[in-house]
Parts: C-alpha cells; sequence; structure tokens
C-alpha cells in the first residue's frame, strides 16, 4: 500500500483519500470543491475500502466491508432459514434414532424431495458447515465494515478543531452569515444560550464549536457489536456441550442412555396420566387404542444416573443414582445444567411379542419366547434340543428392495423377524420370515411355525433433552443491539460552527439526521441573540429530508 500525503494549503499532511483537511476542513479534492454541500458523512475522512483496490489484500477487505455484501449475506440466511422449515428438522423425528437411519426416513416419509433435502443438509441447517460459513461471512463482513468505517469516524470526532476554514464553513448545508454590532458579546451570548440548549461548546479566540448527542453516531457500530455477539453465540450452538436439544421416547421400565448427555441414564420408573372424565383410570381399551379425553396431568416419575470417571460407554454396572424427579409439563428434570423435559406420550406402544415353536401338522408345542422388541436377544434355547435364533430383525418392516427385506426406521411399529427353528427332528434347522399375520417360508414347505401367541404393551414417555450455554450470549447480543437501536435512532448528532472575524459572523451547521430539528435549535438560538438569518442551501421540502449515514 502506497503511503501517500495530501498536504492542504494550511499545510497539514493528511492521508492519501482524504476529502477535507483533517485540521481546518477545506476541500482537498476536486469534487468536493465544486460541490454545494460537502461529504460529511465521516467528515472527509480517508476510508481504506474507498481509497485503496490494488492488492489482492485490498480486494478482500472491501468485499467483506460492502454493505451490500452484507444486506446479501442476511438475505440468504433469511431463505436458508425458511426454506429449513419446509420439512421438519432431525430433532424432531425418530427420536433416538442413529443418524445413518435418518436419510432413509426422509426419502420413505417424503419420497425424493426428502432425500435431496437431507443430502443438502436442510435437515440439520443450524449446524450445517454451509450455513456455519455464512454466519461467519456475515460476522466478518460486520467486523470488516465496522472497522473500515468506524475508527475513522471516531478518529475525525475525536479530533474536531473549533477553527474550520471558511470554504469548510460556507460549504455546510445551513449557513448564515452577517455583520453583528459586538462580535465579543455576541460570541458570549451564543455560548451561553446553546449550553442553556445542553449542547457542549467549546472556543479558540474567536471561534466556536458546539456539539451534543455525539453518541447518536455510534449507534451503527454498537448494533454490530450486538449482532457479532449474537451471531458467537449463534455459531457456539455447534461446539459440544453448549447446545442439546435432543429428544427420546421411553418405555416404562427401560432404561436408556440419555442423548446429548454423555455418562448418563435415564430411568422410565412409571408412566401416570390423568384426565379430566376418568380420574386418571385407563381403561384396557384406552390402553390399546389411545384416549381421545383431554388429559389433566401426564407425568413421568425418573431416575437419573450417571456413569463413574472413567467408565467405558455403556457400562451401566456401577452407575450412580444422581436424582429422583416426577417430570410434568413446564416442571422438567433439572440437573448439571441440562433440563429434561415431559412433551408427549404413547399409550399402548408394542414393546415384546410372544411367539410358540410349533409342529404345523401335529400342533405340539417345543416351548413359547418372548422377544424384547427394543433388545431382542440373538438366540433363544427352548430346552430338549429345541432353539429359536433371530437371523434378521426388521423393526419396522417396510417391504422389499432389491430383493432384501428393509426397515424404515428403529422402532418397532411394524416388526418383522427372519428366524431359523431347530428342533430334535430338524436339527439342521428351518427358516421362516415372519411379520404381523404373515409367515413366508422362502426356503421350501418348513415342518415346524412360529405361532404368534400375544403381544407385551408398555406406555412410553416423549421427553425432550435441552441445554443452552448459548442463551446468556445471546440475550448480552440482542440487548447490545437493542440499545445500538434505541442510540441511532432517538438521538441525532448536532454540530454548530460559529467564527466572527471584524464583527462579520460566519455560521454552520451539521447533523446526521432531523434537519427540521437542527433548525429548531436555530430558531431558539435566535430568540435570545440576534443573527442573521440562515439559508438551507439544499432547501429540501420535509418530503424529501434526507438522514446520513454511517454504515
Amino acid at each position: 500500500m502506497e503511503k501517500e500525503t495530501v498536504i492542504c494549503t494550511c499545510g497539514h499532511e493528511n492521508p492519501f483519500g482524504t476529502k477535507l483537511c483533517e485540521k481546518c476542513g477545506n476541500p482537498l479534492t476536486e469534487e468536493e470543491k465544486n460541490t454545494k454541500v460537502v461529504d460529511m458523512r465521516y467528515d472527509g475522512k480517508a476510508i481504506r475500502s474507498k481509497t485503496y483496490n490494488k492488492s489482492f489484500v485490498d480486494k478482500v477487505w472491501n468485499f467483506f466491508s460492502s454493505v451490500k455484501v452484507g444486506i446479501t449475506l442476511i438475505v440468504i440466511l433469511l431463505l436458508a432459514a425458511s426454506i429449513g422449515t419446509f420439512l421438519p428438522q432431525e430433532m424432531y423425528v425418530n427420536a433416538g434414532s442413529p443418524i445413518a437411519d435418518k436419510g432413509a426416513y426422509y426419502e420413505s416419509v417424503y419420497g425424493f424431495f426428502g432425500k435431496i433435502y437431507y443430502m443438502l443438509g436442510l435437515t440439520d441447517l443450524y449446524s450445517s458447515w454451509w450455513f456455519q460459513i455464512l454466519v461467519g461471512m456475515l460476522g466478518i463482513s460486520i467486523i470488516v465494515a465496522s472497522i473500515d468505517r468506524g475508527i475513522p469516524l471516531h478518529k475525525s470526532l475525536k479530533n474536531q478543531r473549533v477553527k474550520r476554514h471558511a470554504s469548510f464553513m460556507k460549504r455546510q448545508r445551513v449557513i448564515a452569515s452577517g455583520e453583528v454590532a459586538d462580535g465579543e458579546t455576541t460570541l458570549n451570548d451564543i455560548e451561553k444560550q446553546l449550553k442553556a440548549q445542553k449542547f457542549k461548546v467549546r472556543r479558540d479566540g474567536t471561534a466556536l464549536l458546539a456539539e451534543k448527542n455525539r453518541i447518536s453516531r455510534y449507534g451503527p457500530y454498537i448494533n454490530h457489536v450486538g449482532l457479532i455477539i449474537f451471531l458467537v453465540g449463534v455459531s457456539l450452538r455447534v461446539v459440544p456441550g453448549f447446545y442439546v436439544d435432543e429428544s427420546m421416547m421411553v418405555k416404562e421400565g427401560e432404561m436408556v442412555e440419555v442423548p446429548g448427555m454423555p455418562g448418563y441414564y435415564f430411568k422410565n420408573e412409571k408412566f401416570i396420566l390423568e384426565t379430566h372424565d376418568n380420574n386418571g383410570q385407563l381403561s384396557g381399551e384406552q390402553e390399546k387404542q389411545g384416549v381421545n379425553v383431554v388429559a389433566k396431568n401426564f407425568q413421568t416419575n425418573a431416575k437419573l444416573y450417571k456413569q463413574p470417571e472413567g467408565a467405558v460407554s455403556g457400562d451401566t454396572s456401577e452407575l450412580e443414582l444422581v436424582k429422583e424427579a416426577e417430570i410434568r409439563v413446564n416442571h422438567p428434570l433439572q440437573y448439571d445444567g441440562y433440563s429434561i423435559y415431559q412433551m408427549d406420550y404413547r399409550l399402548g406402544d408394542l414393546s415384546g411379542m410372544t411367539f410358540k415353536l410349533m409342529n404345523k401338522a401335529t400342533e405340539e408345542s417345543y416351548g413359547e419366547l418372548t422377544i424384547d422388541l427394543t433388545n431382542p436377544s440373538k438366540m433363544y434355547d427352548l430346552g430338549n434340543g429345541s432353539s429359536v435364533e433371530i437371523l434378521t430383525y426388521l423393526p419396522d418392516y417396510d417391504g422389499f428392495k432389491d430383493g432384501q427385506p428393509v426397515t424404515k426406521s428403529p422402532n418397532p411399529n411394524n416388526p418383522a423377524f427372519i428366524f431359523m427353528m431347530k428342533t430334535p427332528e430338524t436339527p439342521e434347522g428351518e427358516t421362516s420370515f415372519v411379520e404381523i399375520k404373515n409367515t413366508i417360508e422362502p426356503l421350501g414347505e418348513n415342518q415346524n411355525m412360529m405361532k404368534f401367541v400375544a403381544p407385551q404393551t408398555s406406555n412410553a414417555s416423549g421427553l425432550t433433552i435441552n441445554k443452552n450455554s448459548t442463551l446468556p450470549i445471546l440475550s448480552v447480543g440482542g440487548i447490545i443491539f437493542l440499545l445500538g437501536v434505541a442510540i441511532g435512532s432517538y438521538w441525532n448528532h448536532r454540530r454548530i460552527w460559529v467564527q466572527i472575524t471584524d464583527n462579520q459572523l460566519l455560521l454552520a451547521t451539521h447533523t446526521n439526521k432531523n434537519w427540521h430539528g437542527m433548525k429548531r435549535e436555530l430558531d431558539k438560538l435566535s430568540e435570545h441573540v440576534a443573527l442573521p438569518a440562515y439559508e438551507d442551501q439544499l432547501a429540501l421540502t420535509d418530503s424529501e429530508d434526507e438522514e446520513e449515514g454511517d454504515q
């Protein structure tokens, strides 16, 4: 980057790109010299992105400092977030299933659109790599834009000179000039009145600078700080331990490892449902079919266990009970920053199936076996030389694909089995494919069969696990952002320069917005001090009044 300087007629050396002299305010560029009103957005300070565009670093800097780029990123993020609402996010479907199974779930439920939706990562949108890259790019854009414009603005406001070049004064939007009777007295009266109007006044000989509400210029940059903190909070949601939003369905008597809580196990001791018309008593039909009455209360009596330090994942031999709770809606089990909420329930979930191994011709029974559909055993020994082996278990059978039986999900909604049956008469075994109300003998007619005897059902609690360590960060970011909005919206930065030479008064004013308010300040000043009439050099109508942005 070339270190050029621009020397003003006053002798001050200004950085290359400066439009108005930092010392006296005299216009330095032909463009500013030929304008009726100078550009006061940054008091003419040099802005890096508007000055250099030669090196690769310059181009990257200028790209991220562009307001258009920032707005485009925001629009893309909003569009992506809206697309993410087309189908349910992964956290709301297939509770407890491995991620690998969820692609099949979206394809089977939503077809080809669901498959593409899953492949693009839209089912886990806010944790997807490309969404996080967009969030990171937006954060970089905000930081670069703030540095690019905020630092020059701060320097220009911090180092303001009281005395300014006559050319600077005459090129402000609202000016006044004329002769006064006594210059010293007039200047003292102006200072006194402006202080009464809550201006901060500085004097330098026969020159005066009055200023109020400078903080208004920092409103957009306070917004940026709030947004950056907020985006940091959003990005931390993908860091393990900062944000957990999982779900699980746990049957009565079942103990499961809690998703999102490594080393913790949850046991559903009992599920209780109370309704408004049956005093909490469920009939057998309600157990099977579900209830159509309004629930007054549904809760899970639960125990939370924790593995000891150094325990192998899945080892439940030495669990330590850390908390017992009655979980109800809006009354979660809370421990170690985690909250387990009661969200849903299912009545009469299929939890097991009892079969009888029998001879088809004589109906002789070789024994019964009960299969736990959540965690089935591989082999069942019935004694007397008879056994049943489960070759394949399909929890949610969904027909054949490419000649192979497939399951829609890991939940036992429509269980099917491929059994290997052995008896003293058939020691080599027979293969049977068994689903509800259907049996297939793929290798020819069998001598024996698996006869369905009875189902085992249980009630299940639908629970969500939540931990949000990013909430304080998001809250701080949101508060700072709203503070910046308030500062930038309800305050106006107003400045009045007055210089008197040989009883000749020259007055100039500037505000970043609300010129009508600025003129009211001058009207109030004129009521107490005899001043020449001011002139609005742009003479805009009410509807044409403009606002100067610092972003």
